[in-house]
């Protein structure tokens, strides 16, 4: 869907290149993330894609067009464009800066009406913001809208640079989420600029970790990078922590699981212990068919039939969803020193310490 070849950036008065001998492929559909140190060359990148700035050779390609035999204006209303700064108008509404690329486009009022009200429910924004201006909005809500703007046209390609950059951690969080899950639903192609290597691997299907200059030193899979960096750069720009790195972006679904300490609320207070001894733990977990009720601690037990137990809940349990690093959280922080994966109520398996190590690429 993108593709640079050979592309070169030298701006008048530098002798270095801000972009040297670039190329990179993007799959229809693909979500890719840039990123490097400042001075790499990815807003650059960026902006040559779209033609704010134009490269001083090599060839772009843009769903198989020449990117530079297009009118820029033509060029840009088939791509999304979100920045860090997001660029609303600050004298329109919140539905006029949606509505702008359709309005240049000459839509009808109708479907524009039908487009922004579309857009206002894919990104949670409340009808009554419409009639806002940007200044009314929270850094998030005006992240929000910048997006929607971008995918008014419907454009098969989106460029974001940067675009959670500006807000606090805990909504850049859920801009992330957010985002991925429309990304889901809508399979853009995407090219997302960051400067956060945990941003780029978290959201990115393919990494480009770029040096300066515009070199890429590595392009491949997040799991890929993590496991096996091509060199002394890419490790030192990934910093430390890889394995949690890499349990983050593990899923739960991927594990083997073990049963672990779990008898059914039928059984005997002979099997219950024998279950306890065989795991070496002091707890175990309560089933009724598939359906995890809670858990008994031995000092529970007091000579009692299980069925006359009044179970401890389960506090902290796990779904196949969420990543191996989130199991290991529970893990540590648990009383029972195990993960319980847990999907609409049904029971699948737990995970210990020792499971989760095991899964850590070499």
């Amino acid at each position: 869907m993108i593709r640079l070849d050979h592309v070169t950036k030298v701006f008048p008065g530098t002798s270095q290149p801000a972009v040297a001998d670039l190329s990179l492929e993007i799959g229809r559909g693909e979500f890719v993330t840039l990123v490097g140190p400042s001075g790499c060359g990815k807003t650059t990148t960026l902006k040559m894609i779209n033609r704010i700035i134009e490269p001083t050779s090599g060839r772009i390609e843009v769903a198989g067009r020449d990117a530079l035999s297009v009118p820029p204006h033509e060029l840009r209303r088939s791509i999304g464009y979100v920045i860090q700064q997001v660029g609303l108008f600050p004298h329109r509404t919140v539905f006029q800066n949606i509505a702008t690329v359709p309005s240049l486009m000459g839509w009808d009022p109708g479907r524009i009406e039908e487009r922004v009200a579309e857009l206002t429910e894919l990104m949670g924004l409340e009808t009554e913001m419409l009639e806002r201006y940007p200044s009314e909005l929270s850094g998030g809500q005006q992240q929000r809208v910048g997006v929607a703007r971008a995918l008014a046209a419907d454009p098969p390609v989106l460029l974001m640079d940067e675009p959670f950059g500006a807000v606090d951690p805990i909504v850049r969080s859920r801009l992330q989420e957010e985002f991925l899950r429309l990304q889901q639903q809508l399979g853009k192609t995407v090219l997302f600029v960051t400067h956060d290597i945990d941003e780029a691997m978290y959201l990115g299907e393919r990494v480009a970790i770029l040096n300066l200059g515009g070199v890429v030193e590595q392009y491949d899979t997040p799991i890929e990078i993590l496991s096996n960096p091509a060199n002394e750069f890419v490790e030192e720009f990934l910093g430390g922590e890889r394995g949690l790195k890499r349990l983050a972006l593990m899923p739960i679904s991927e594990a083997e699981l073990v049963r672990g300490p779990v008898v059914q609320r039928s059984a005997s207070l002979v099997e219950a212990t024998d279950t306890m001894d065989a795991h070496h733990v002091d707890w175990f977990g309560v089933l009724e068919g598939d359906q995890l009720l809670g858990w008994v601690d031995r000092s529970d037990l007091d000579g009692r039939s299980i069925q006359d137990l009044e179970l401890r809940p389960i506090e902290m349990s796990v779904s196949s969803s969420d990543s191996m690093r989130v199991a290991l959280d529970v893990v540590v922080t648990g009383h029972t020193r195990h993960a319980l994966v847990v999907d609409d109520g049904s029971y699948r398996g737990m995970l210990d310490v020792e499971s989760i190590a095991g899964e850590i690429p070499e």
